[in-house]
């Protein structure tokens, strides 16, 4: 049962992946800006705050000023595959698929520059990490496979399947704050130096009830009853034994095996009695980090280049938990009470281009790497990875007339993933996303957009057992996810 404990709390880490565009632990949509057209990593703008810093010195003197609304729906789903499952109560098939549902209903960002001369200072609040809720009313495969695993366990006791009630919700937030200053070096360079700052707060609930368990009679009991019933029984058969020695009916090498068999049995069984009314969790995790950030932006005729790079920002998150003790399973100390753990936000670099085909028309490139395998995440997950996130990025603008602009644009996101970083705990899929949007510029001071964003996840299969004759799965699970944002976003410059 150690081993259901187990899967509901390490469940919970896979809420802890990036709701949003972005590499496993990074949200880059920061802006409405993006969501029309995610390549502005050449763009001259002020969702350059975060996308090219030092881009932004090129804007025009004065003061600007812009907030943006996004809200994100996400789906996880995972189709597993295990013989157990035709245990449970209510499942009728080796194949269940799991869905868990992630909201954000409130992604706020703010971006503000002041520019004079050859100087821009420079400040964004955005969520650059986590940002939402995600709710798996079902528990997922490791979960059930847990379950079913104990039910087998329990067979010679008379255990035939089982029944569960599971719940889980998980919500996570990285708040950032990023200071700076961009300069230009000459009237078409410049150079951008600032400080990003994270906030991490998370916590996770996890409750599993009502554990039911059906006996040889094909009646279910709950399993608290079970194990007083298998206790009573094999207590039984322990005196039985003993009094068969007593009456010389049995010498005490004949009954040895039994007696240690049954003994060990109760062992087992005792070490089940502190799940017998189910498993409640709760854990609260809050930690900070701070890293540097780089950039330059080089206008070169009707081009624009420009890069930045993000340090790795080191992260320990620290445990308020009701779990006090560290367990003989490794996984679960990840929320043991007053522990710290690593996680870490990966360095990022980002380079981008941007040619002014005629004025007003732009086109767009990016490229994205994201150093995952040099960042330190808990039982270091990240020396799994096959190395690090690459994204590639293109998009178009055009300005209509003096007064709308409309843009659109894709992103190709590519995780250089394993089988063995892969599971149902924590996942992330390869995908190609797609936006467009509109900005409307009321007069010289006030703008408005609105974008539409949304992201298509590959299939990841991952076979853990297979026939050996039909090479049909047995034991193995296949993920995949959905994404939606919307945003609209206002800015003004004085």
């Amino acid at each position: 049962m150690n081993k259901i404990k187990f899967s509901v709390t390490t469940l919970l880490l896979a809420i802890a992946s990036s709701t949003f565009a972005g590499g496993i632990l990074t949200n880059t949509n920061q802006s409405v800006a993006f969501l029309k057209n995610p390549a502005r990593d050449a763009a001259i703008g002020l969702d350059g705050v975060y996308s090219n810093p030092a881009g932004v010195v090129f804007m025009p003197e004065g003061f600007h000023l812009a907030f943006n609304w996004q809200y994100a729906h996400q789906t996880r789903t995972v189709t597993s595959t295990n013989p157990l499952f035709l245990l449970g109560k209510k499942n009728d098939s080796a194949v269940k698929t799991f869905e868990g549902i992630a909201d954000a209903p409130f992604i706020p960002s703010i971006q503000a520059a002041w520019n004079k001369g050859d100087l821009s200072l420079q400040f964004n609040f955005s969520i650059p990490g986590g940002g939402g809720a995600c709710e798996f009313g079902n528990g997922l495969g490791s979960f059930e496979s847990a379950v079913g695993m104990i039910t087998k366990q329990l067979e010679p006791l008379g255990a035939k399947g089982y029944d569960v009630d599971a719940y889980m919700r998980g919500r996570q937030y990285y708040f950032g704050v990023q200071v700076g200053a961009a300069y230009k070096v000459t009237p078409n360079l410049s150079i951008y130096g600032g400080l990003r700052a994270l906030y991490g707060n998370a916590s996770y609930k996890a409750r599993l009830s009502n554990i039911q368990v059906k006996t040889a009679a094909d009646t279910y009991v709950d399993f608290g009853s079970f194990l007083n019933n298998a206790t009573a029984n094999i207590n039984k058969q322990v005196w039985l034994a003993e009094l068969a020695i007593a009456n010389g009916q049995m010498t005490p090498e004949q009954a040895a095996p039994l007696i240690e068999k049954a003994k060990a049995a109760l062992t087992q069984l005792e070490s089940l009695q502190k799940y017998s009314q189910g498993v409640n969790l709760m854990s609260i995790q809050n930690g900070f980090g701070i890293a540097p950030v780089l950039g330059i932006d080089w206008k070169v005729g009707n081009f624009n280049l420009a890069a930045k790079y993000e340090f790795n920002t080191q992260m320990k998150m620290k445990n308020n938990s009701t779990l006090e003790k560290a367990l003989e399973i490794e996984a679960i100390n990840k929320f043991q009470d007053g522990t710290e753990v690593d996680e870490d936000s990966p360095a990022l670099l980002t380079v981008g281009a941007q040619w002014t085909v005629t004025p007003g028309v732009n086109i767009n490139l990016g490229y994205h790497h994201y150093f995952d395998t040099d960042a330190h995440w808990y039982n270091h997950a990240e020396k799994k990875l096959a190395g690090g996130t690459n994204e590639y990025l293109a998009g178009v603008e055009w300005d209509i007339n003096d007064k709308i602009n409309v843009s659109a644009g894709g992103q190709a996101t590519r995780y250089q993933l394993t089988d063995g970083y892969m599971n149902d705990i924590s996942f992330v899929v390869s995908s190609y996303s797609y936006g467009f949007g509109m900005t409307y510029k009321f007069n010289k001071t006030v703008k408005a957009s609105i974008a539409y964003f949304r992201t298509n996840y590959e299939n990841y299969d991952r076979v853990t057992k297979a026939n050996p004759d039909t090479g049909a799965t047995i034991v193995g699970d296949s993920f995949t996810r959905t994404n939606h944002v919307l945003g609209l976003g206002v800015e003004i410059s004085i």
